[in-house]
Parts: C-alpha cells; structure tokens; sequence
C-alpha cells in the first residue's frame, strides 16, 4: 500500500515533467517520455516502495503503452492541451518566422536609406543668423565664366554689326537696328555669361524677393507684387550663333564669355582675349562702368582675408556673392551714400530686420543722396532710412581697414575716430566708365568726365559708335556729359542703332533718371540736379497714394520707366504742353500763396517739385514721389525761359490735387 506520504512525492515528481511539453501529451511518465525523466522516475521508485510487489508495474519498451482514454477513470495529466504538433517542429517553424521578419525589417530599413538619399535635395544649408564667423573658400567672381559657344571657331568672322557690351544699351540699339533692317545679322560679344539683362534691379527689388528659387532663375517682383524676368529677352529669342550667317531674316546671336581686348577702328577689325579675331561693317561700343578704386581698401585687399570680405554690386556674379555672404552676417557696412548705397541700404536693412542684422551707410556728406539733393530734403531722406532700420554714419569716412583675427571682423577706423567691427564692406563709391579699348585704338577720352569722346550722333570712329555710360557727348543745352543712368542707356543705345543703319540723328534728348529708397519713397528727375546749384522746391504733404509701390499698383507697371525701355518714342516726339499749360506757365501770379507749403516753412515732404536754378533759368527739375510727369519737366526746359513765380510752375505737376 503506498502511504500519503509516497503518494505526495509521486505527485510532486510528475508535476515536474509537466514543463515537458511532450511528456503533457502523454499524460505520465512512459517508456516515449525522454529518457532523463524515465531514470529519474526509476531511481525515485526505488526510494519510495519498500518492496518489488508494492512498486507499480511500468510496462517494458516493447510493450503497447494504453492512452489515458483507455482508463477506466482519467488523471489530470490528461487534461492539458494536447499542441497539434511536436514541440522541435514547431519551434523551427517558430524560429523560420523570426528569422524572416528580421530579414524583412532589414530589408526595409535599406531601402529606406537609400529612398532618402536619393529623393532628398542636398542643397547647402544656410547657417542661421547667429554664425558670425565666414569663411569663404571661392568667391563667385572668381568662378570661371562659362563660354558660349564653347569653341570660338563657331563665332563669325565677319558680320555686318557688331555689339561690345551684352548691357542695356546694346539691347537698345539692336532692337533699333532690327526695327530699321529686318534681316540684319547682328552679333554680341560680352565677357559676362548671362544674355542681356537689365542692372537696377540688383541694388532694389531682386532683395526683396522671398522665393529664393526664382531668385537664382533672375526673376523679381515689382512693388506691386508683379513678377519681372532681370533678362530682356529669354534664351528663344537669340538665333544659335552657328546658324546666324545663315538665316535668310537674320537674326541676333550672343557670344558669351568672350572678351574685346582690342579693336582697329581703322581695319574694322576686334581681337577677342582667346585671340581670334572678328571683322565688322558697324560697330558699337556698350562696355559700361566698373566700380571706382578707393585707395584705402585698394591697399587693404593685399590681405586675401580682406579681399574675401570687401564687394561689389556692378553684375549678376556681385549680386550673389553678396546675397550668400549677408545671410551668414549679421553687422555689414555700405560705403556711399549716393543712388547704388542708399537703396542697397534700405533693401539690406528691411530684409534683415527679423534676424536683428546691422546695417552701416558711410559716406562723406550730410546726408543721403547730397550730392544731389538739397541738404534739407537730403536730411529728409536721412530719416526716412534711418527708419528703415540704416544707422547712417555722415559726415564721415574710412582712414583705415584691417581684419582682425581674435575676433574675425573687419575693423574700419573712421576720421571721426569711431571703430565698426563688421563681417561684410560693400563699396558704392561710385563708377569709372571702362575705356581700356582707347589706348591701342587710337580713340579719344574726356580728360575731366571720362569715357569716349563721340560727336553728336554718337561716333567716336567712322562706323563706330558708343553708348550708354562709356560715351561722352555734348550736349547743346549744358555742354559736355556723360551721363551714368539707365534711361540715357536706353535712349543713346537706340539713337546708335538707327545712326548704324543709316539714320544719321543728332542726340538732343535730355535723359532722365529715378531712385526708389523702398516701396516708399521714390524720385525722378531730368536736367542738371547739382546740389551745388541754387533750388526752389514747393511741396505737399504726401498720402498713401504718393509712393513708388501706390503707383506701380495703380499702373500696373512702371510706367514711363519700364515703357522707356521698350518703346520710348524718338526725341523729337517728345510730348509737347499744350497751350493752356503754357498760359498758365507766362502769366504767373504776382502773389504768394500762403496755403502753399514751401522749402522756407515744410509741414512734410511726402511729395513735391524741386527746381534746380542757373541764371534765373531752370535747368533741372526732381519730381520728389510723383509720377508720370517727367515728360512736363522735360518741355519745361526745353521752354528755357524765367518765370517770376515757381509756384505756378509747380501746378502743371498736380501736386495739390487730391
């Protein structure tokens, strides 16, 4: 008989085997039980039965083992779960399913890497506002300048006209050319890599255009939100260089890349700087103005530490370099207060308020734009870029620039003895006409104004011409000039090209000129506008209306600044003043007028009509935001007349009308 005891043990042991999953589905210790288990139930046996007849039977290996079934009453062994496999096969199985989803979530995680690699754009990162320390490795002016057409035996040579310059005036002057000869073949050499393209604005609107993608295809928003291409013309326009001998209408073709670096007037005949040579019938000479020297940062730049931190705004390559350059600065001084600085200040100013960016404007007089406006509206205009977010320096110029490598600055000592650490110097000192052509020419330069001295219809040479800022010319009403605007661009590239097919017009246009300090303040201006000359200005205060972008808004366009580029009309269709303007111009009113604010009393200078004086006689006249009148202000000098009253001269502009 087996005591409570041995019983307890026997339990004990099978609950044991029960982590057997095999040994479940048999229900007890068996001769198919692993063998461990069976010694270990045998040896147990031993121990607990006293004798051989009291130990239980367990049947020999041989023997048919019977189910629990088979029993007349079940144990509880038997009623586990039965698994519907054995144990090894079905952790293999187990394990095989591991083992694939690990190998397909390696799988995926490769493919993801590499989908990311490749669809990711990996474009240079900005760094943010705060990185005051630029290295720069390679300027964008020193970017080789891709040629077009890569090979020069592709360029003719010999065509029947010829364009130095791929600027303003050369796209001026063969508009004219094809307008007058519709199966010209007419060819541009220019040493930048872009098509003809307009330079105003680079200093203006291009900085305030948010979407950086269209910047780099140079494409600007007016004031108006508007959206311009910088080029003129786009790439369709031009005929393939190859094929422009061979058009039966002719076409335009521009070779760039290439740089003039001589010609012979005499032989008709330019040599490129690779060497080959181009033969021509007519030519003109469009070669611009490049930047003016200043000799203390000319000596300066012999430390290529400071050369990388001191610009340029001349071209397309200047514009980037210094685009790229302010959004990794925070502190930038502008040298020059005239047109170029005071708009680049106002732009860089604005755009970099949010990242709490320094703006320094230096220059020489007392205020912005002095050369040119009277020193109470030029400290006017001081303000308004002072607000702007500008801290304007007059009075004030650079006696010393160095770097300084503890803090990785430029340091400029000014003669006031202040010191301005900065990152970035942008020079707008002015312009020099480029005239290197001259001296194995044979072609004369102005000793005192600079640029190619031409005749009155533009020739410097028999068949060669000149225009835009390189041509000095005389002018009836004021003697020689030369003239650095975009409109005189304009107006002398188109007189050159009509002259080139046989018009032979003198030039006795007056040109005019504007400058937008921002969307809100804008001038125009014609004449001789010296602040050294005696002025009358008669003013209004100024309304939301009387800005730049009010007036591009309400044109939806520029008006005369953009038409004068396409479609200006010849001089000698200037708009005349009709008779009843001109009436009220001879019959002046004796009286003053207290309800007319003037220069001696101001309220505001939000708009007005500014008089530039010489012998009683008005030489020049600034439209101070208004619009749309320059054509007034230029019939009023060809008038050349005295008036006893300005007052009533300053009607004809509608300054007081609300």
């Amino acid at each position: 008989m087996l005591s409570f005891k041995h019983l307890c043990s026997i339990v004990s042991n099978l609950n044991r085997a029960r982590t057997h999953r095999y040994v479940l589905n048999r229900g007890f210790v068996g001769v198919s039980a692993p063998i461990n288990l069976r010694v270990q139930a045998t040896l147990c046996n031993k121990r607990l039965y006293s004798t051989e007849d009291d130990r239980p039977k367990i049947p020999p290996t041989s023997e048919k083992i019977i189910p629990p079934e088979a029993c007349h009453k079940p144990n509880l062994m038997s009623m586990g779960p039965h698994p519907e496999e054995p144990f090894q096969e079905e952790y293999d199985k187990l394990k095989k399913k591991n083992r694939r989803i690990l190998y397909l979530g390696v799988v995926i995680f490769i493919v993801s890497v590499v989908a990311a690699y490749v669809n990711i754009p990996f474009e240079k990162k900005v760094p943010k506002a705060q990185v005051k320390n630029v290295t720069h490795t390679k300027r964008k002016d020193k970017r080789p300048i891709p040629k077009n057409p890569e090979l020069s035996n592709d360029i003719p040579r010999k065509v029947p006209y010829l364009l130095i310059g791929g600027g303003t005036a050369s796209f001026s002057a063969f508009r004219a050319i094809k307008s007058s000869d519709p199966q010209a073949q007419v060819l541009i050499v220019t040493d930048e890599p872009y098509l003809p393209y307009m330079r105003p604005p680079l200093s203006k609107e291009m900085w305030f255009n948010a979407d950086q993608e269209k910047v780099e295809k140079l494409i600007f928003k007016q004031w108006n939100g508007t959206e311009r291409s910088l080029l003129y013309e786009p790439e369709e326009f031009y005929t393939p260089i190859q094929e422009l001998l061979e058009k039966e209408n002719g076409g335009i073709s521009v070779a760039s890349g290439y740089k003039v670096v001589e010609i012979d007037p005499y032989c008709h005949k330019v040599k490129l700087d690779n060497g080959s040579e181009i033969e021509y019938d007519k030519a003109l000479l469009a070669t611009g103005a490049r930047a003016k020297s200043i000799p203390v940062f000319d000596s300066a730049k012999n430390d290529p530490r400071v050369s990388r931190r001191v610009k340029e705004v001349r071209n397309i390559y200047d514009f980037e370099d210094l685009q790229e350059c302010y959004r990794q600065s925070l502190r930038v001084a502008i040298i020059g207060g005239g047109f170029l600085g005071s708009e680049l200040a106002c732009a860089l100013a604005r755009i970099g308020c949010y990242d709490k960016k320094t703006v320094y404007q230096i220059f020489k007089e007392s205020g912005n734009l002095g050369k040119m406006l009277p020193e109470y509206l030029s400290r006017w205009t001081t303000d308004k870029v002072t607000k702007e977010g500008v801290h304007v320096k007059p009075n004030a110029e650079v006696v010393s620039c160095s770097y300084n490598a503890k803090d990785k600055m430029i340091h400029l000592i000014l003669n006031t003895g202040e010191t301005l650490k900065v990152e970035q110097v942008v020079l707008c000192t002015g312009v020099a006409p480029n005239t290197a052509l001259a001296t194995k020419g044979g072609l004369e330069i102005d000793p005192e104004l600079g640029g190619y001295l031409v005749n009155s219809e533009l020739q410097a040479r028999s068949d060669l011409y000149v225009a835009g800022d390189a041509a000095c010319f005389y002018d009836p009403k004021f003697g020689r000039r030369r003239i650095e605007h975009h409109d005189h661009a304009v107006v002398t590239g188109r007189l050159a090209g009509e002259n080139m097919t046989g018009a032979h017009k003198p030039y006795i246009h007056q040109s005019m000129f504007w400058s937008d300090l921002g969307p809100d303040i804008g001038f125009e201006a014609i004449g001789l506008v010296d602040s050294k000359l005696p002025t009358v200005g008669v003013f209004a205060k100024g309304k939301m209306s009387d800005t730049p972008k009010a007036h591009i808004t309400e044109t939806d366009s520029e008006a005369v600044r953009t038409r004068v580029e396409i479609n200006q009309a010849p001089p000698s269709c200037d708009a005349r003043i009709d008779a009843e303007e001109r009436r009220e111009i001879e019959v002046s009113a004796k009286t003053q007028r207290p309800d007319l604010p003037t220069t001696e009393n101001p309220e505001d200078f939000g708009k007005g009509v500014v008089f530039y004086m010489r012998n009683d006689k008005i030489v020049g006249v600034l439209l101070w935001n208004v619009f749309n009148r320059i054509q007034t202000a230029r019939q009023i000098l060809k008038e050349d007349k005295t008036y006893d009253d300005l007052n009533e001269v300053a009607k004809l502009f509608n300054i007081h009308q609300d």
